[in-house]
């Protein structure tokens, strides 16, 4: 497999964490963000959205889209299992990243708050304003959601699943922008142990090869 990735996409974070957790190994091939090279003819080749992450399995099926990929990852190397067995608990599992995925993470990236700056003459004061409020409205939610008995160790039961694939590479991005987080400890507890985990570690931005030694870009 093929993996075009860019150290600091949360989106290319998760595959990273779900290929590490299913321990398949992949090719790492960066592609640079700032740079520009994912708009180049080449990479759009691969994937006209001209977005990462992409995985190019070993049949040349190049999957884009970061949850359709790790589901297509559970589906076919079901091994160790990122989803429950029981239907509620994959419900549960996929209610909660989808909520990163579908209305934290698009108000928030690298896009948006591009076309803040550039498309609308939003000053940089106001777009971390922008930034730490839907954060802290999405990290409400996941809060609530994180505070039954179904929340173990990780975001459901003892075991590492895709909620988890999708929160850590979410609360990076807070870390980054300064978000507070003292409002949601039993998200930050979640966090703490998947960070924990050797899966998740290898996988964190500052750990890939295209990072800088020092510093962020």
């Amino acid at each position: 497999m093929k993996l075009y990735s860019y150290y600091f996409s949360s989106a290319a974070f998760r595959v990273r964490i779900a290929l590490n957790l299913k321990g398949i190994e992949a090719e790492y091939i960066a592609i640079d963000l700032p740079g520009g090279e994912n708009l180049a003819a080449a990479f759009r080749a691969i994937n006209p959205q001209g977005r990462v992450p992409v995985l190019v399995d070993d049949d040349g099926l190049a999957m884009t889209q970061s949850l359709a990929t790790v589901e297509h990852l559970e589906e076919t190397h079901p091994t160790p299992p990122l989803l429950p067995a029981d239907p509620a608990g994959r419900l549960r599992v996929r209610t909660i990243a989808l909520a990163i995925a579908c209305e934290i993470h698009p108000l928030n990236n690298s896009g948006t708050l591009r076309y803040l700056r550039d498309g609308l003459s939003i000053s940089e004061d106001d777009r971390l304003v922008w930034y730490r409020h839907w954060i802290a409205e999405g990290l409400l939610y996941l809060e609530t959601l994180l505070s039954d008995s179904a929340t173990g160790r990780f975001c459901h039961g003892d075991d590492p699943t895709v909620a988890d694939v999708f929160l850590v590479p979410q609360i990076f991005n807070a870390k980054r922008y300064d978000c507070p987080l003292d409002a949601y400890p039993a998200v930050m507890a979640v966090f703490d142990n998947c960070m924990a985990e050797d899966a998740f570690d290898r996988a964190q931005p500052m750990k890939q090869p295209d990072a800088p030694e020092t510093g962020e870009s």
